[in-house]
């Protein structure tokens, strides 16, 4: 496999930051790296011969800079983990908490998912939203028309509205419906208002 540039420039940075970190007695917590039974074996073998024991100081001392980069790149990873779970989380509470209904439905307009405003939209646990119609957050008329433009707005990649009469389980007044093709597999991303929502009477 061929190191490219950048890879290289990592591995240069971080054995030296391992040599520092030797020299300065700071290194990471050690995660208990062992050095081989050959290796051992080689650097005893070094050290019980006067003529080679620099060799096994040598040899030692890159065991000691390897163990240390090992650390070092695990203590990196962990930086990486929790950064990645910190991020997740934040997007999951911008979902999940947002103040507009959030709906992810198949190409049939069956539900995959939804936020917490969905599902009280529905007047049902967020668990529940999983395999039921979109279309009945409308009134019965215009569910065939709902679900055509939910197969539109997958099949074409753009974005569509729909305004209509909300079924009295889905509240009072007209729904805006906001649609699109997700970015990535057969779904399609909907966001539903309530138009006469009492927040937006102020």
């Amino acid at each position: 496999m061929r190191t490219t540039k950048a890879e290289s420039r990592t591995h240069v940075q971080l054995r030296k930051t391992a040599e520092v970190r030797l020299q300065e007695g700071s290194t990471p917590v050690t995660q208990g790296w062992v050095a081989g039974g050959a290796a051992l074996t080689l650097l005893h073998s070094l050290a019980s011969n006067p003529a080679t024991a620099s060799d096994a100081l040598k040899l030692l001392h890159e065991l000691q800079v390897h163990q240390v980069e090992l650390d070092l790149q695990h203590e990196h990873m962990e930086e990486d983990r929790r950064e990645l779970e910190e991020s997740a989380r934040r997007y999951a509470d911008l979902y999940d908490f947002a103040p507009v209904a959030y709906f992810t439905v198949d190409s049939a307009g069956r539900i995959i998912d939804g936020n917490r405003a969905a599902a009280r939209m529905l007047g049902i646990e967020q668990d529940d939203l999983g395999g039921r119609s979109i279309d009945s957050l409308v009134v019965p008329d215009t569910r065939p028309d709902l679900l055509a433009l939910v197969e539109l707005a997958q099949a074409s990649g753009q974005r569509h509205s729909f305004t209509a009469q909300a079924d009295a389980a889905a509240g009072s007044g007209w729904l805006e419906v906001l649609l699109s093709a997700a970015p990535r597999g057969q779904s399609c991303l909907v966001v539903v208002t309530d138009t006469h929502a009492p927040e937006l009477q102020a």
